[in-house]
């Protein structure tokens, strides 16, 4: 009789060294850009000892601040930030109070 593996992980959200979800794509997102950015300094004939320090502290950068908003915001932490973001503070009715309080005349036809 053949035995089949259960994938226990259906359902949990991507997750590595403690990175999870969001955080993991601006982690490699932001490292790929770093290297791509070291890259053309190297190419454009800036010194290559200039090249690795800048690289590195950027990149040492990037990695404690992904861990640090991580650590502080949580997994669906980003998500809420921006949709806090695209809420209005306070909602303006410029309608008078009489229009509220009057009762439409207009029956509906059923």
């Amino acid at each position: 009789m053949n035995t089949y593996h259960i994938n226990k992980g259906i359902g949990r959200t991507v997750e590595f060294k403690g990175l999870k979800a969001q955080y993991l794509f601006v982690f490699a997102g932001g490292l790929l850009g770093l290297l791509i950015c070291v890259m053309i300094m190297y190419m454009a004939g800036v010194n290559t000892y200039l090249c690795l320090i800048l690289g590195g502290a950027s990149s040492g950068l990037l990695i404690w601040q992904t861990f640090a908003l991580n650590g502080k915001y949580g997994e669906h932490g980003l998500m809420k930030m921006g949709a806090r973001k695209k809420h209005p503070k306070y909602i303006i009715s410029r309608k008078s109070i009489y229009r509220y309080l009057k009762t439409n005349s207009k029956k509906a036809f059923i």
